[in-house]
Parts: structure tokens; C-alpha cells; sequence
């Protein structure tokens, strides 16, 4: 059964605010964080101002792979996940999210919106394609600040940096290891990038597909909707909190469509639809998501083992669920 669609579009478009534990202190941009070997820290590239960049403060030996990342209320704030984002690049990725750097309250638990972000300019007003757009009537949502082709911008910025004699990252990165992801409305967008060839696995975060037609568009600026999901490729994370996660009823329908490639499904008891993003180091799905990009993109045994085995590290813990399928022939 889906939750009701106003209620849901709403919750996608614009966040759920919920208390959380452990809210992350605040620290400078240029302070390295993260629990990973090499603590990362969030800039802007004068290269990609429409994007904030998270990466290692010291640059590992080995080539890094490359992170796309959606926000949640499809939201034009590069700092709104920071503390999630922050901790995956401390373990070894080059993250790269949607909009520019905000103010420093963004990244608490159920910040209000920033009306900066429209000052910031509306990157889908310049977008081709968002001429045609309309706005949501229902609910009186307008069209989104951000769009799914923002992720796939920020996957040619980093391969073209890696290309580029004299750029930082000349060298460093991997572009056979590519992931998207997006939280909520950002999902949606994700689910649109996923398509790009380059692209090897794809996490989608308290977010699912909209079961009417061309809403995903309306609302993320995002070509995802149910028929769209037969055309994924590589490998599918679908991570939620518990029942009373709005997106909870559209992952498991998506999950339920998903049989062409290896999909994973887990959720958390007690866990709201903002999950636990803001928690010092991104909580326990920040937790989950590496171990995911660490098993799917560089190939590590040991972090599999979170997720497949009689004796996986999810399964024995009481408070997730996990279902998946694909993977033995796959892997």
C-alpha cells in the first residue's frame, strides 16, 4: 500500500525534521573529519561552483573511486549532508554533492530551509530540459532548485579533473568506479543518473518511485519512474528507516520490481525518514554506505560480509531487516 501521495510529495520535496541522536558538533570546512584512514574535508572547486566537493585531506596512494550525491529535498545546499558525505570520503572517496556550501546550520538536525539557496541561483532554471517543467500544483510545490543531470555534471567535472595536467586530482581518481546516490527526493535524481554507462552501483536513500507517472519529474527534475526501473544497470542499494519512513512503502515496491540485477534491500527499526545523516560521522547509515561502496566499488571481501553470509553483519543485528537477490550469480 502506498502512503498517501500529497503527504509523500510533500515529505520528499522538502524533508522530515526529526530530533536525532548524537547531532555532530560543528567544526571549520578545512578541519579534516570522519572516522575513515584519511579524514576528509568539504571545499568548492572554482571549477564546479554549482557543487560542493568532500575529499581526503591527504590523498591516498591509491586512485579514488567517485561518489555522486543527491540531497534530500532535492535541496541546492552541498552542506546539508556534510557529516554523512565527510565520512564516506574519509574512507577513501572523492564525494561530490549538489550546491554550494551553505551556512553552518544547514547541517544540523531539522534545519529550516535556507532561502539563500535561491539567491545561490536556481541551477534547473538554466537546464534545457527544465523550460518544459511544471511546477507541482498539489500541495503548491514548486519546481526544484536542483536536477538528476546535476549528478552526472559532477562525474564529468571529476574525470575531466583527472585528465587535466596540473589539477589536484590529476592521476588520483578511478573511472571505472563510479557511484550515485540521493537521500529522499535526491533518490530520485539518483535513480535518473544510475542510467549513465559510467556508473557501477547506485544507493537509494529513504527514497522510492512515485507510482503515478512523471511525478519524479514534476517534483526532482528526474526521469525515474516505475518502467525506468527495468533499464538499471550494475548493483542497487535501497535503505530506509523502519515502516514510518515515508519512503518505506515505495523502496519495497521498487525492490519488489528489481530482478534484472543484484539488489539489496535494508532497513532500520526506530529509525525516521531524515535517517542518520546529521549524526556524528553520518550514525549507522553512513556505516552501511561505505561498506556498500567499499564492497561494490573496490571489491572488498570484508565488507560484504555486513551484508551477505550466514553470518552477515546486519543479520545479526536485531534492529535491521535485510532481503536480497542477484548476488549469488553475480558475485
Amino acid at each position: 500500500m502506498h502512503f498517501p501521495i500529497r503527504a509523500l510529495t510533500l515529505m520528499l520535496a522538502f524533508g522530515v525534521n526529526a530530533a536525532l541522536a548524537q547531532p555532530a558538533a560543528y567544526v571549520a570546512p578545512s578541519t579534516p573529519a570522519g572516522s575513515g584512514q584519511w579524514p576528509a574535508v568539504m571545499e568548492m572547486d572554482a571549477g564546479l561552483p554549482t557543487h560542493t566537493v568532500y575529499r581526503p585531506a591527504q590523498m591516498p596512494d591509491a586512485k579514488l573511486p567517485i561518489v555522486a550525491f543527491a540531497n534530500g529535498g532535492c535541496r541546492n545546499l552541498g552542506n546539508r549532508f556534510r557529516h554523512f558525505l565527510t565520512e564516506i570520503a574519509s574512507h577513501g572517496y572523492l564525494t561530490i554533492a549538489i550546491g554550494p556550501i551553505g551556512p553552518g546550520d544547514q547541517e544540523e538536525p531539522g534545519a529550516p530551509s535556507f532561502s539563500g539557496e535561491a539567491a545561490a541561483g536556481s541551477p534547473a532554471a538554466q537546464h534545457p530540459e527544465r523550460a518544459h517543467a511544471k511546477a507541482v500544483q498539489e500541495g503548491g510545490i514548486k519546481a526544484s532548485l536542483t536536477y538528476a543531470a546535476q549528478l552526472t555534471q559532477a562525474i564529468d567535472w571529476a574525470l575531466a579533473e583527472n585528465a587535466r595536467p596540473g589539477s589536484p586530482y590529476y592521476g588520483k581518481l578511478d573511472p571505472s568506479r563510479i557511484a550515485v546516490m540521493g537521500q529522499s527526493c535526491g533518490g530520485l535524481q539518483a535513480l535518473d543518473a544510475a542510467h549513465d554507462p559510467r556508473v557501477r552501483t547506485l544507493a537509494v536513500l529513504n527514497s522510492g518511485i512515485f507510482p503515478i507517472t512523471g511525478r519524479s519529474w514534476d517534483m526532482a527534475a528526474a526521469h525515474a519512474d516505475m518502467a525506468d526501473l527495468k533499464t538499471l544497470h550494475g548493483s542497487v542499494l535501497y535503505l530506509t528507516g523502519d515502516p514510518k519512513d515515508v519512503a518505506f512503502p515505495q523502496a519495497e515496491d521498487d525492490y519488489a520490481q528489481i530482478n534484472h540485477i543484484p539488489a539489496y534491500r535494508a532497513w532500520r527499526e526506530k529509525t525516521p525518514h531524515a535517517g542518520t545523516y546529521r549524526e556524528k560521522n553520518g550514525g549507522a547509515f553512513a556505516e552501511v554506505v561505505v561498506a556498500w561502496l567499499d564492497w561494490q566499488l573496490k571489491g572488498d571481501s570484508k565488507a560484504s560480509t555486513l551484508f551477505m553470509g550466514s553470518d552477515c553483519g546486519l543479520c545479526k543485528r536485531a534492529d535491521w531487516h535485510v532481503q536480497h537477490k542477484g548476488f549469488a550469480a553475480a558475485r
